[in-house]
Parts: structure tokens; sequence; C-alpha cells
């Protein structure tokens, strides 16, 4: 753990855990030398992120391209919080043959965002990180306080 003992650095065996127990995500990818991000529904299998699309965006730019996966969650109550980031290539599987391609396309994938998304993609990661933090009671600023700062706080000259 880091000297500030409220930040700790998950494992990668952590951070899957964690994947596994979200199903919305985003992911982050370039379009033109821009950078853009998608808020996806996507399911683990195994160590693979797996989500369907529609044509778009998504799917013109995605497939064989280096992208950015991240999943967070906050607990006010608690004031814990974590993060994962996976990087890695992504890889159109709707039309790969094979037991493994048959077997990513099961998986528990529910896109709530309205259409068609039957185009199947996967993210097999070359690194993963996360970190899980806690604020601690004194000066420092609860999230739910945003609406009030403190005095001296984005005041304007």
């Amino acid at each position: 753990m880091p000297a500030d003992q409220s930040i700790e650095v998950l494992s990668p065996e952590e951070c899957f855990l964690l994947l596994g127990s979200r199903d919305l995500g985003r992911i982050a990818f370039s379009v033109e030398d821009q950078p853009e991000v998608f808020p996806i529904n996507y399911a683990m299998e195994g160590r693979l992120v797996v989500f369907r699309t529609a044509s778009g965006t998504k799917l013109d730019f995605v497939p064989k391209a280096r992208v950015a996966f991240e999943v967070d969650d906050w607990d006010p109550k608690l004031g814990i919080g974590w993060s994962v980031v996976v990087k890695g290539f992504a890889e159109g599987v709707t039309r790969n043959r094979g037991r493994t391609a048959q077997h990513i396309r099961t998986a528990p994938v529910h896109p709530v965002a309205p259409g068609e998304r039957w185009q199947w993609l996967a993210i097999q990661p070359s690194e993963v990180s996360g970190r899980r933090f806690q604020l601690r009671a004194g000066p420092q600023r609860r999230a739910r306080d945003w609406r009030r700062p403190p005095p001296g706080d984005y005041r304007r000259s």
C-alpha cells in the first residue's frame, strides 16, 4: 500500500473480480486521432471483456484497435470507491468459428441502449490495473458536498 493509506493498488486478481461484479463500463479508443469514450454493457468471459454493438463508430474503429476499458464504483455512505482499467486489443468475434468464439457469444451481455446490437467484440487484456480509495474523516471533502464548496473555494475575482 502506498504512503497514503487511503489509496490501495489492487492486484490483477482483485481487478478481474471487480470487473465481473458489474455490467456497465466505458470503452475508450481513437477515431481519426481524437479520443472517444462510450458506455457499454459487458460481461466477463474468463479474462476477456465481451460486449455487443450495432453498426457505427465502435464497429468501424474498435476491431483490431488498441483500446482502454474502465469500470468504477462509489459508495457514498462508506466513502469507498474503486476503479479498474483494462488496456488491450479488441477483436470482432461475431463471425469467428470454433468453440471459443461460440462460447464467447453466449456471454450474458444485455445492452440497455435502444436498438439491435448483434455484433460481438472481445477485449483481450494486455494490462489491467486498479485502485481502491477511501475518504478519511478530516479536511477532505466528500463527494456529496460538491454543491457546498467550503469558504474561499471557487470564488471569482
